[in-house]
């Protein structure tokens, strides 16, 4: 099963980052309250971007990468205009 990167645009405006292989469930998980704690009264959460990473490995990866970048980048990566599949070999040319 594929693994994906995505990021949830909260109530009050931030934006969560996370991985999964169900982003439905998973999803459905946080707005119950379950899962991640940072999510607990930031409803309502809407799903902004999702994108098929590949392998667990690579999932958790890019989702270390996302979650160091400033909310302006995240918003260029939900639009499009950073494509996570550079993310990930950006990270893979640092550990050479």
């Amino acid at each position: 099963m594929p693994w994906y990167l995505y990021l949830l645009r909260c109530g009050d405006g931030t934006l969560y980052t996370g991985i999964s292989n169900d982003v439905a469930r998973r999803l459905q998980a946080h707005r119950r309250g379950r899962g991640a704690r940072y999510l607990k009264g930031r409803c309502p959460l809407v799903l902004a971007r999702k994108v098929r990473v590949g392998s667990r490995g690579d999932a958790l990866r890019v989702e270390r990468k996302v979650k160091r970048m400033k909310q302006e980048l995240k918003e260029k990566l939900i639009k499009g205009k950073i494509r996570v599949k550079d993310l990930l070999r950006q990270t893979l040319d640092v550990r050479r």
